[in-house]
């Protein structure tokens, strides 16, 4: 037999044998008890240390209990989920967002931040319709932006009217508007019906224009109205719808950063971002209380007094526990500040003090790099006041951070990290950053080079959208929703902007041992996507979505093209 013909019959043979090794079940530790579910024939991005990409996994009591290039071991009552070689990733996690403010938008809302032209946020609001009961508004609410559907502008009112024309909508941009509405709800903004409300305010008038818009304090008189209309039901209703969204992005956690503390009754000036902050929790409460919540809430505590006796402030941190609660819905820490100032002033300076003697986690916001230097002086500050007063680890062990960062240098990152810092990176430059906008977004390679502790974040859902798919294509395109390169220079791989929104920001939550990664022990999050992020065209980033989303283990959005039994 020729030396060549050996060597192919035996490459031939290791290959079979290495198929069938596949094919079998794997080995099981002594003990090991059947899993509830397991997920077969999958493209499965663990996210762990070696970045490994396993075939199956196996879940049981809302953990992942094996994880395989093989095939799981499958019980007689297991639930076997095909994947037909579909990418799977950890549940996305933001780290920095306004979730509870979606959570709370009035009416029947409809996110349409994935719509491309107003064909598209036609159709999604037709469909919408079908379950809206007559009289109950349609409404479009938050940070999404004209730049990134083909017309570059807001529906007129005949779009709307030509997509739901039997109920009133209102489309709201971002904080204050511009809001555009139908024939309905120009009609009833323009004569509203006197009567009793839900909150018992009257509701007030507003000037529509011929095309449906209003802008300033019509704009927001308008959120007023709708928000003086909603009932609690109607709360717990939009909490479940954003948690529902969410699921379909295939984000599964989120750290809320409050909106702007507005505990009074509510007035026609409020924008979308102000709501009572101590309110505001009520409904996702209730909704987790009934065990209906499908993502995990991490809510931190923003302070805005700008008062040196932050009394708001001191009686948070005597009277609140932080990271209480559960797996699914737990206290976080103070941010996204515990005082106005971004680095300056006393009244900016004592919050840091406040939150450093209570052993507090921290975040604040730089949106330039005299923001940044200023933050960690005071930073430095405190953690020197810590050391003298007997505290020898300072503020290290406590994970204070800075978001946004637009303009850094490397030796203001090496004072972060020899803090203990991090940053949390911004992208929400994808919405409205143009090549004339300085900065332009933050510098992602070169925060990644330096080997600082790094996240990324969109800032949904006011002045951007909460896709994380948006943010991917941002930090690894550098263009703006317009196509406009803006960030030249500063792009990281797809891979890496996918990590980042899983394993890396999972550690932002002070949750690095329960998410963030597909692997043994780790809550069984993930999301079964409609393509490969690493295939797919730079504009396919865009459509990226989940058709299948688990937390805990349990299916928590589906749409249907995985095939599995849903009669079990």
């Amino acid at each position: 037999m020729k030396k060549s013909v050996l060597i192919a019959g035996l490459v031939a043979g290791l290959a079979l044998a290495l198929a069938a090794w596949a094919d079998k079940p794997s080995d099981m530790p002594p003990g090991h008890t059947d899993p509830d579910v397991v997920l077969i024939n999958g493209n499965i991005h663990t996210m762990d240390a070696e970045g490994s990409i396993a075939r199956g996994v196996g879940i049981r009591d809302g953990r992942f209990i094996e994880v395989t290039n093989g095939r799981p071991h499958v019980g007689p009552r297991t639930k076997v989920i095909d994947l037909q070689g579909r990418t799977v990733v950890p549940g996305m996690i933001e780290g920095h967002v306004h979730f509870v403010s979606l959570a709370i938008r009035p009416g029947y809302h409809v996110v349409i931040e994935n719509a491309q032209s107003i064909a598209e946020i036609q159709a999604m609001l037709a469909a919408r319709r079908a379950d809206v009961p007559p009289g109950q508004w349609i409404t479009a609410m938050g940070g999404w932006h004209p730049n990134m559907f083909a017309e570059h502008r807001l529906p007129t009112l005949a779009e709307l009217d030509a997509a739901v024309p039997d109920r009133p909508v209102l489309v709201f941009q971002q904080f204050s508007g511009p809001a555009r509405t139908n024939s309905l709800g120009k009609a009833f903004f323009e004569n509203p019906p006197g009567g009793p409300t839900p909150t018992g305010l009257p509701l007030l008038p507003a000037t529509v224009g011929a095309d449906g818009s209003m802008t300033g304090l019509n704009a927001t008189t308008a959120l007023y109205d709708l928000r003086v209309l909603q009932t609690f039901d109607d709360k717990k209703r939009s909490t479940i719808d954003a948690m529902r969204y969410a699921a379909s992005v295939g984000m599964t956690a989120v750290l809320d950063e409050v909106g702007f503390p507005d505990s009074g009754p509510l007035r026609p000036t409020q924008q979308l971002s102000n709501f009572d902050n101590f309110r505001m929790y009520d409904s996702w409460l209730a909704v987790h209380k009934e065990g209906k919540a499908l993502i995990r809430l991490q809510a931190n505590f923003l302070h805005n007094q700008n008062d040196i006796t932050l009394p708001e402030l001191t009686q948070r941190l005597k009277n609140q526990f932080q990271l209480f609660g559960d797996d699914m819905m737990m206290t976080g820490a103070i941010g996204e500040w515990g005082a106005p100032g971004d680095g300056v002033g006393d009244v900016w300076l004592q919050a840091q003090r406040l939150v450093g003697q209570a052993g507090w986690r921290n975040n604040n916001r730089a949106l330039s790099l005299s923001a940044l230097t200023a933050e960690i002086t005071g930073y430095e500050t405190i953690n020197q006041e810590l050391i003298a007063a007997g505290n020898p680890d300072g503020i290290t062990k406590w994970r204070w951070r800075i978001d946004h960062v637009p303009v850094v240098t490397a030796a203001l990152l090496d004072r972060l990290q020899a803090l203990g810092g991090a940053v949390q990176m911004g992208a929400f430059s994808y919405v409205s950053g143009t090549p004339a906008t300085t900065p332009r977004g933050a510098p992602f390679k070169t925060i990644l080079a330096h080997g600082i502790k790094a996240g990324i974040h969109l800032d949904g859902v006011h002045i951007a959208p909460l896709n994380p798919w948006f943010g991917v294509y941002y930090a690894s395109t550098g263009k703006n929703a317009l196509g406009q390169l803006i960030n030249n220079g500063e792009q990281i791989s797809r891979e890496q902007a996918v990590r980042l929104y899983t394993r890396e920001n999972a550690w932002f939550l002070n949750m690095e041992d329960k998410l963030g990664s597909i692997e043994t022990g780790k809550l069984a999050d993930l999301a079964v996507l409609n393509d490969d992020y690493l295939k797919v065209s730079d504009e396919g980033l865009k459509r990226i979505g989940s058709v299948l989303t688990l937390v805990n283990g349990n299916v928590v959005y589906d749409s249907g093209v995985v095939p599995f039994d849903r009669n079990d």
